[in-house]
Parts: C-alpha cells; structure tokens; sequence
C-alpha cells in the first residue's frame, strides 16, 4: 500500500480524561478508532498524547490535580503506564502495534541525540508501528506546569519530514476574539500565516486538566509552518475529527504552508528549534545584511563582541547592535580563541577567519525564532 502522509496527532489532557480525571475508555477508544482508519487508508501516523497526570493523579491518592512538582512526577509515572496499556490493547484490537517513546527537552539539545530519535521513529513508521510520544514528565525538571505538549508535537512533526500535523483539545480552532467571553466570536478557519493579528487572538491556558492555552498552539504553529508543515486545530469530541482533518473537510482552523525555498533542512530545525544557545555574538552595522540577506558567511571582521562562553561546535545566537537576535547557528571558533583573535592586532589573514559557514546558521524567516527547548 501506498503511504498517503505522514501525519502526527496530538491530544490534549482533557480530551483523554473524564470531568474525575480518570482515563476515560469512551473518548480513547474514539482517538484509536480514528488512527486506525487513517492506518487503513495508507497513512502513518505519529501520536503525541498528553494526560499521564490528568490520568494518575487519583491513583496516587490525590482528590485534584497536585501542584508540587515531586506529586506531579508520580502521578505521571502512574499515568503513563496507565496510557500506554490502554493505547496498546485498543490499536491491537484494530491489529496495529503501538510504541512508547519518553522523551525530555535535552534529548533534543544535543545533535546526535537528535538524530537517534529521528531515525528510531522512522523506522517505527517505516514498519506500519504506531509511535506514541509524551515528554517524560517523571524525570522532567522544567517548565512541567506548560507540558501540554504543543511544542512538541510541532518539533516531532519537523523530525520526521510530516505532511500534516493534528492538534485536538477540547476547543473548535482559532477565533478571532476570545469565544468564552465574546459572544459574536468567529471561527477563523484558514491561516495563510502568522501575523500579528493572529497572535492577538491567541487566549490564556484552557481547561483545568490542561496546562496550555491557544498561545502554545500558535508557538507549535510557527514551529511547523517553518517546516513547510500544515497544522490543524480542532475539537477532540468532534465524530471523525481525525480523519477529517486529514481529508482537509473538518471544521477546525487549517494554517496552511507549503515546502519553499525558506522551508528548514533537518540541520536548520535542529539549530533553530532544538539545539540551544550557548553564547552571543554581535555583528557589527554592516554586517547585518550581509549575513541575512545575501547569506554570506560570517567573517572575524564583522563580529563587534563575544558573550558567553562556549566551544568550537556550538550553537550560538547572533544579535545586532540592537540586541535582536538576527540569526543562530554553529560556530567554528571557541569564545575564548574569538576573544583572543579580536584582541590581536588583526592582519588580513586573521581578519578574514570564517567563525561560521554559510549553511551552518539559520536566519530568521517571518517570524523571530524564539521557540527552542
């Protein structure tokens, strides 16, 4: 059979779970139902699932969601078996195979790292399995209480070259204002790109099992539509949401893009979006245009200082003279031989050292490139 696309869904807490905070076996066996007609139809199809504290917590003892990050982390451990025992006997019942992959934000730092997830989830997919993904809340240090897994949904989609990336929780899409409080409210439901307007009508955190709200989702966005990857967002409870969106006859918002020239390579994501910075460099005036807009690389002579200390193969952030980050990328010098060597009384052969090769750093495109884990 022929691979219609390469699809990742992500579901929400509260998508998953009862108004107890209890799996609720109703809206799973509906999620498995709907992948496992995508599969029939050809598709592959990645699934990044939020909820194992939604779904832990009472097992833990605790009458609410708990606020400590230790109650948090045991909850999930609890949650997570829970989850994945209950995906794996739903998709065997369609006769698929489900995987679990628990990954944490520094399994995206480091490149190689990177890489072994993305070549272990293509083979997954390669071989007709069903990966399941969730951040490893259990060992997870940072940033726990904004786990809704948007962003990541967004960075596995880039991972794997996806067509389509599916974003399910408990609300219709994007409106133009603020639904709960505004009564005239309007579906907004195609987004050619991400403007300021846009990101206006983006609202706080959503439900109480959920820890995101509409602002993640349109950080996940920007994420994706930087891959050349078009996002839907709908409703969970919605029959056949799944399927719809991916037939592109749901009602939802679609953020639609297209594979261009601007589209990022698996090396520009990774810098962009997962890599993290370890240092500043500051460009002189002239430099600016140089490096962004003839995409030339970045010359000794061009750099005005160094901030941070990092090494040769690290990924910095380059700024104006402004402090705006203009672009980021990967350096051939140490901080400690830059400070030197612009210290020296600079000859021609020094001051032409190239600090970082064109192909090797990622300029911003619309938007600034803010989002890394």
């Amino acid at each position: 059979m022929s691979i219609e696309k390469r699809v990742v869904i992500k579901i929400g807490s509260s998508s998953l779970t009862s108004r107890h905070g209890e799996i609720s076996k109703i809206k799973l066996e509906k999620l498995a139902n709907e992948i496992a007609q995508l599969k029939d139809a050809g598709h592959e199809v990645v699934l990044v699932s939020s909820g194992a504290v939604a779904a832990g917590y009472r097992k833990l003892g605790c009458l609410k969601r708990p606020d400590s990050l230790p109650e948090k982390q045991a909850a999930a451990s609890i949650g997570q078996g829970l989850l994945i025992e209950s995906y794996s006997h739903l998709f065997l019942s369609h006769g698929y195979v489900a995987s679990q992959i628990l990954i944490l934000r520094s399994d995206f730092l480091d490149e190689s790292r990177y890489q072994n997830v993305r070549n272990t989830l293509n083979v997954l997919l390669e071989r007709g399995i069903i990966p399941i993904v969730n951040e490893n809340d259990t060992l997870s240090t940072e940033r726990l209480n904004f786990g809704d897994n948007d962003t990541l949904a967004a960075k596995v989609a880039g991972l794997v070259d996806a067509d389509q990336l599916v974003i399910l929780s408990d609300i219709d899409g994007l409106y133009d204002k603020n639904p709960t409080m505004h009564k005239d409210a309007k579906l907004i439901e195609n987004v050619p790109e991400i403007t300021d307007k846009i990101e206006n009508a983006a609202g706080g955190s959503g439900s109480s099992l959920g820890t995101g709200g509409m602002k993640s989702k349109i950080e996940a966005v920007k994420i994706a539509m930087a891959s050349g990857i078009s996002t839907f967002l709908g409703n969970a409870n919605k029959e056949n949401i799944s399927v719809d969106a991916v037939g592109d006859r749901a009602v939802g918002t679609y953020f639609n893009s297209k594979k261009s020239e601007t589209t990022l390579n698996q090396k520009e994501k990774w810098i962009a979006f997962h890599s993290g910075s370890k240092g500043e460099i500051i460009l002189n005036p002239h430099a600016t245009d140089r490096m962004v807009i003839k995409r030339k690389s970045l010359r000794l002579k061009e750099i005005h200082q160094v901030n941070g200390r990092f090494e040769n193969g690290a990924v910095v952030r380059v700024m104006d003279t402004n402090d705006e980050e203009i672009a980021r990328g990967v350096v051939k010098v140490s901080s400690e031989d830059l400070q030197r060597m612009l210290q020296d009384e600079k000859d021609q052969a020094i001051d032409s050292t190239v600090i970082m090769e064109m192909g090797d750093f990622v300029c911003h495109l619309d938007a600034p490139i803010t989002v890394g884990m």
